[in-house]
């Protein structure tokens, strides 16, 4: 109403129900991170996921999901889930498609506000959208809204619900749609005249009808308008490759070696680890035996010189499964984290992350897949726990 506009991005949702919620959140943090990675930013960036009642009950990725939400480097500000609760799951009943009360009270778990809304009461399913909403930004944590409605049709267009909800569907056959029930409200309140009510659906109708027909000559445009900004400029598919030369100068990788054995003056590394750091410094020296740690080191740190976001995640990605990573190390005194990757030190370079995640590969992988959407020269990387994944 105040002449402000929006950008929508709208995620795919396979049919694995439920998949796509952390897809979209990794998007949005991704988002988040590319306007500036600030407070700010998560304001302006805001998730908003819709759930059928049958999956938010019963898929575990909504637990892993919620259980993301204040974790570092996946915390996005807060997320509104939005439960269209049609009281059945495809063909089955609540009753058996789960033991709570409530499809909504696994966000009990995380002690979440859960706003229960009549889906016929168009006014009060506005205002619940716009408390969620301010409670959002005001506390930036997640919300829910449980709008109870219900499924006037089958699960598709051949699907006769009658098969197994009979006595539901009786009712359901019976009952007023959502704009009639308004409707009449509306007159019997003395808000609006049935005259003009017909008036506005009539107007409406024609809107409809004329962007049908205009769909028919419709050309879509040469530019790729659908995708992110970062994609601009960027080789379609059809397009032949150009081959660009990807190795670094030697000397540059002798420097990059020297910063990935750095420490600060006065950091309390573990015995352990400076032994392993004096055997890299010899190893780069001499050029030879390099390891895999640090032969994936030196890339990343190649990347970030040339201006490219480095993101790693993952279970235990910090220290590596096997110990050999380090890549963001302890100080055995304080506690206090330092990555090398981060403190290169030659010049500019862009921000390089390793955050260890929940114990869980299939939210954490989603996230990742949809952080990568964002921007194509990023190098976004998920780590499978090693023999979990297989």
């Amino acid at each position: 109403s105040g002449g402000n506009t929006i950008t929508a991005t709208l995620e795919a949702n396979p049919s694995h129900l439920e998949t796509v919620n952390t897809v979209t959140l990794g998007r949005a943090r991704a988002k988040q991170y590319y306007l500036g990675n600030t407070a700010e930013s998560r304001h302006r960036v805001l998730p908003i996921l819709f759930h059928g009642d049958a999956s938010f009950a019963g898929q575990g990725v909504v637990y892993e999901t919620m259980q993301l939400a204040h974790v570092q480097e996946f915390d996005v500000g807060g997320t509104i889930h939005v439960i269209i609760n049609n009281q059945v799951g495809f063909t089955t009943d609540p009753v058996d498609d789960r033991s709570t009360m409530y499809t909504s009270d696994v966000g009990k778990t995380f002690n979440l506000p859960i706003l229960h809304v009549n889906g016929d009461d168009p006014v009060a399913v506005t205002s619940a959208f716009e408390l969620a909403a301010e409670w959002r930004q005001t506390w930036q944590t997640d919300v829910i809204m449980d709008v109870i409605c219900y499924r006037r049709f089958g699960h598709n267009e051949t699907d006769a619900p009658e098969y197994t909800q009979p006595v539901l569907y009786k009712q359901i056959n019976k009952h007023p749609r959502t704009e009639a029930v308004y409707s009449k409200s509306l007159v019997d309140n003395g808000v609006a005249s049935q005259k003009e009510l017909d008036s506005m659906k009539s107007d409406l109708w024609k809107h409809h009808e004329a962007a049908f027909k205009a769909a028919d000559s419709f050309q879509p445009s040469e530019e790729a308008e659908w995708v992110a900004t970062k994609w601009e400029g960027f080789v379609r598919p059809t397009d032949v490759s150009n081959s660009h030369p990807t190795g670094v100068d030697i000397e540059l990788l002798r420097k990059i070696g020297e910063r990935l054995c750095y420490t600060p003056e006065g950091f309390k590394a573990h015995a352990g680890l400076k032994r392993q750091l004096k055997k890299k410094m010899e190893d780069i020296e001499n050029g030879e035996t390099i390891d895999w740690a640090t032969a994936e080191a030196l890339a990343f740190g190649t990347l970030l010189l040339e201006g490219n976001h480095v993101r790693i995640t993952g279970q235990d990605v910090q220290r590596g499964t096997f110990a050999h990573r380090h890549c963001v190390i302890k100080d055995q005194a304080t506690g206090e984290d330092w990555c090398f990757l981060q403190n290169l030190d030659l010049g500019p370079q862009e921000n390089f992350i390793a955050r260890n995640s929940i114990l869980a590969e299939y939210a954490v992988v989603g996230f990742e897949l949809g952080y990568s959407y964002e921007n194509p020269t990023a190098l976004v990387l998920w780590e499978a726990q090693f023999g979990d994944f297989a």
